[in-house]
């Protein structure tokens, strides 16, 4: 007879739970969010203070643009709170594909196709496009969302040291090597790498690309809004197109001031993407009041070119005082701007330090950045007045004088 195991009914299911959480505490490894008692600008009420924000996506401030806000306001009123379904089966909305078509002209593009979120465009189309007998390769500082994708996929893959030309040379030489050889190579990177702010060389990597018949795909979360022609992104910046960088995926939460994901490139992109993805096809439209309002913030990038222009004059003035300091910027080229510390402690010590003087930053620490790498990431906005950035600074000279970074 089959011996029967039995669980141990003393053991309770959700117990490692809690252990695992005090672990966390212990290790000061915890995110602990401060409550936001306001719209998202450059001054936020945040826990009943009123603070200069640094640390938000919010670049352009378009989340409370007038004709942002009313075009969710008025689109609500006419559709209605939610689409009803996922786009793939009933909640596939005018103003859904009105927001698609509208997003590949912005970007000089064949075709583009919204996700809900940014995070599940990286999750729902990377595992598809490669699978067994294929590889990636990645850049060794991507995004948790491309890592994720590339770990659900049941392809190879190979990692790259960051923006290191000669390595990924290295890696793609020895993939042309691979017996059997792969079906399918794509190189994946971020295009503005969000711990640092610097910028993936995207016109090398599409040159490697086309020399080993590789795709390209590019995260640009972080670069659109903010880079090339109107904030068109970093495709636009470096002055490629869709046949040299294949996939162009990105996010309106950030410069664009909504929510969403999406990713931009060939017809046929669009149309394998749309019956691929299953966080597409699985998930529920996103409501019709945020679509409209993505479409307002796209034409506001369009037609009001004062916004880009004044968030790169507030981060130059913030980088060259910070800099003048003494403090090191690592290797920004964008409105991410860090201030490293070197040492976690360090890093809460003077994230602690600005919050009493009235500045919102957070510190970036190990896991997300290796040992010794701990940062202050600063975020500059187009809204931040002269007086909110010296205010800012001025907290950090003290700051930085007290704990001896500078």
């Amino acid at each position: 007879m089959k011996e029967v195991i039995r669980v141990n009914p003393k053991r309770h299911p959700t117990k490692y739970l809690g252990e695992e959480y005090q672990r966390l505490v212990r290790e000061s490894l915890t995110w602990e969010p401060k409550e936001l008692q306001s719209s998202s600008g450059p001054s936020c009420t945040i826990d009943g203070r009123e603070v200069v924000m640094l640390a938000a996506n919010n670049y352009l401030n378009l989340s409370t643009h007038p004709k942002v806000v009313n075009a969710m306001m008025e689109a609500t009123k006419e559709y209605g709170a939610g689409a009803g379904s996922d786009r793939s089966i009933a909640g596939d909305m005018a103003l859904h594909e009105e927001l698609d078509r509208r997003l590949a002209r912005f970007k000089v593009a064949p075709a583009s196709l919204t996700y809900q979120t940014g995070f599940m465009a990286n999750e729902g189309l990377i595992p598809q496009l490669a699978g067994r007998g294929d590889l990636f390769v990645s850049d060794e500082l991507n995004h948790g969302s491309i890592i994720d994708g590339i770990r659900i996929s049941h392809a190879d893959r190979k990692i790259y040291k960051h923006k290191d030309m000669e390595d990924l040379t290295r890696v793609m030489d020895e993939a042309e090597r691979h017996d059997p050889p792969y079906n399918h190579i794509w190189i994946i990177t971020d295009g503005v790498f969000s711990m640092d702010g610097d910028l993936a060389p995207l016109s090398e990597i599409a040159k490697i690309a086309s020399e080993h018949g590789a795709g390209v795909y590019v995260d640009d979360a972080h670069g659109e809004g903010i880079l090339g022609e109107k904030g068109r992104g970093i495709v636009s910046h470096f002055g490629l197109d869709h046949n040299q960088v294949h996939v162009e995926m990105g996010t309106f939460s950030k410069a664009f001031g909504v929510v969403g994901g999406h990713i931009t490139g060939s017809e046929d992109l669009r149309n394998f993407a749309l019956n691929k993805s299953r966080s597409w096809l699985l998930s529920g439209a996103v409501p019709p009041g945020v679509a409209a309002a993505c479409i307002a913030a796209i034409d506001v990038l369009d037609t009001e070119p004062q916004w880009l222009e004044k968030l790169w004059e507030n981060r130059n003035y913030f980088i060259k005082a910070v800099q003048a300091l003494g403090f090191d910027t690592g290797n920004s080229e964008t409105p991410i701007v860090p201030i490293m510390c070197g040492e976690s402690k360090v890093a809460k010590e003077l994230t602690d330090f600005v919050w009493e003087k009235g500045i919102y930053v957070l510190p970036i620490v190990f896991p997300m950045v290796a040992r010794g790498k701990a940062r202050i990431r600063v975020q500059l906005s187009a809204k931040h007045t002269k007086d909110q950035l010296e205010k800012a600074i001025e907290a950090f000279k003290e700051g930085g004088e007290k704990l001896r970074l500078i």
